[in-house]
């Protein structure tokens, strides 16, 4: 088993496992609950971490978590009052008019 990377909580540390096991990677989630001593120990030695089964799949596993962080954000420009807006928003922060289908 190897270390793959941690995880800023244990909410993405399982949607990054889940996604690598479908992928053919087989992970685990450790110190999924480990948080809640966090103050007792250092807050950066709590942290989920992602361990992969065999180590012959971290490079192919490594670069589907780089891949996972470098995906575009969609992006609509509001018709009622032109503000920009990005992300998963359906409605414009600005006016809240509702993105155009």
């Amino acid at each position: 088993m190897r270390r793959l990377t941690r995880a800023p909580n244990a909410a993405i540390a399982q949607l990054w496992a889940d996604l690598l096991c479908q992928a053919g990677y087989p992970t685990t989630v450790e110190r999924r609950f480990l948080s809640s001593v966090a103050g007792e120990l250092p807050p950066d030695q709590c942290l989920p971490e992602l361990w992969l089964r065999h180590d012959e799949h971290d490079a192919a596993a490594r670069q589907l978590l780089d891949e996972l962080a470098r995906l575009p954000q969609h992006q609509w420009q509001c018709p009622s009052c032109g503000e920009q807006i990005e992300g998963g928003f359906e409605q414009c922060w600005a006016c809240g008019a509702w993105m155009p289908r």
